[in-house]
């Protein structure tokens, strides 16, 4: 052993007289400045005991600039200076003064001032006063909800229903009361705003695929199976989710529930789906998106919609098995911590699913009118029209390539020439932090309250507006 370690000694030493001289003073230089970093102390260095001067102190001050707290807002902007409403929001409206025909909100049945609407807000306001002031797990649960979350079971056609006190939070709490950290969900790049705040809070990984397209949709859903068979353990604690809307709000377009129903099928993912611009305009009695394409309700894990567009009332509901609806009752942030819907206005939204059930020609007069506009508009040549013929929510494109400020400009002497004629519409406005920065485009929608001839009329208007300023 000892005659081992010897000889490898013999063969350092002469290894070490065969080396070349540079390679000796190299090392000899590293080997004491290492000896010297390690040895050498620290001299404190002038000014640096951590503390400052008043002057210093005073100086710092002087040419620190804080951020705004928000940004400068251009006199001119929109939010600056909104149009005010005066009176009823109905087929009829005042405008800064100016009494319109609407075409600006989502009033698709009427119902906002429907007669019926309002004998039910007065019997409801009586009984119940004008608030719950707490939210369903401390005494704001009245009798009124639950009758209502009923009637909208049993109008979907599901086993249960929760009731939201706001439209935007019903999507919004739902995704992040199911998906987590660690989960993919698959959405459409054009959802709306409230399903993209549910996607941040969520926390998953999110996928986006091309608008309505099945193909890069289902090229997804394949990439991930694909990385499920290599990693089966991950795979095993990671949920899929699939986020679509009924009638996209931002395009107007249906969704191909039959294609996504099928990809859900076969990828095993579980689908949630937004109906606020479908519930009570879709289907042969307006169950929305899923009855106008014949789909069971079982193939659909979780809807959700807002009560405050077809319904004309407030607030919003998830609906599906008892099984996936309890669960928000425990952790959707929406339902757990805001105060109540307003008794009165579960008053108001059980009227009208009442009314809805019992005049179905409603249904039938907003197809009309949506076919009826939409082709009217698809013959104005300085315009692409977007969303389906039967969408109440339509989008109007300048069909000529302009700068984005430069669009929305003329889009707004567009609105605003509209006015001026007595038709009250809307551009499209988009929030800086969503996910898409989408074209500017007219919004457009249709209720069943409009005649032929009203119809007829924004048409020309918005025809020789077009003519003006596109």
């Amino acid at each position: 052993m000892v005659v081992a370690a010897s000889w490898e000694l013999y063969e350092m030493f002469q290894a070490f007289l065969k080396a070349p001289a540079y390679h000796l003073a190299l090392e000899a230089f590293l080997f004491m400045w290492v000896l010297w970093l390690m040895f050498r102390k620290s001299s404190p260095v002038e000014g640096a005991n951590g503390k400052l001067t008043e002057k210093e102190k005073d100086d710092l001050i002087a040419e620190w600039t804080p951020d705004p707290l928000v940004p400068d807002t251009p006199l001119d902007h929109y939010a600056v200076k909104p149009r005010v409403v005066s009176g009823k929001v109905g087929t009829h409206v005042v405008v800064d003064g100016k009494e319109c025909l609407n075409l600006a909100t989502h009033n698709y049945l009427g119902l906002a001032e429907a007669a019926v609407a309002e004998e039910a807000a007065l019997k409801g306001l009586r009984k119940y006063g004008v608030g719950s002031c707490g939210p369903r797990g401390f005494f704001g649960t009245v009798d009124i909800h639950l009758e209502l979350e009923s009637r909208i079971a049993e109008f979907m056609g599901v086993e249960e229903a929760c009731l939201y006190s706001f439209g935007f939070s019903s999507i919004s709490s739902a995704i992040p009361a199911y998906a987590k950290q660690g989960d993919v969900i698959f959405a459409d790049e054009e959802v709306n705003f409230a399903i993209q705040k549910g996607l941040a809070a969520s926390r998953s990984l999110i996928r986006f695929f091309k608008h309505n397209d099945m193909e890069d949709l289902e090229r997804q859903l394949e990439e991930e199976r694909q990385k499920d068979l290599k990693d089966p353990s991950k795979a095993s604690v990671t949920r899929r989710f699939l986020v679509v809307e009924g009638i996209y709000a931002n395009t107007g377009d249906l969704c191909n529930l039959p294609k996504v129903c099928e990809l859900r099928a076969r990828y095993k993912v579980r689908l949630l789906m937004d109906e606020s611009c479908s519930f009570g305009v879709l289907g042969k009695t307006g169950r929305g998106v899923r009855e106008h394409f014949n789909i069971p309700s079982k193939e659909i894990d979780l809807m959700s919609a807002s009560l405050e567009n077809a319904i004309g009332s407030y607030g919003g509901f998830c609906c599906g098995t008892s099984y996936v609806v309890d669960h928000q009752r425990l952790s959707g942030l929406g339902y757990c911590f805001s105060a109540s819907l307003p008794p009165l206005q579960a008053s108001v939204s059980l009227a009208a699913i009442d009314y809805l059930s019992a005049h179905l020609e409603t249904l039938e007069k907003l197809r009309e009118n949506c076919q009826r506009i939409h082709s009217a508009l698809k013959s104005i040549p300085q315009f692409v029209l977007g969303g389906d013929e039967v969408s109440p929510v339509k989008h109007l494109y300048i069909a000529a390539v302009h700068p984005h400020d430069t669009a929305t400009k003329m889009l707004d002497s567009v609105v605003q020439r509209a006015w001026e004629e007595g038709i009250a519409l809307t551009q499209a406005r988009y929030l800086t932090e969503e996910h898409l920065k989408r074209a500017p485009s007219i919004r457009v929608t249709v209720s069943s309250t409009l005649t032929a001839e009203e119809i007829d009329k924004a048409c020309d208007v918005l025809r020789r507006a077009a003519e003006t300023y596109l």
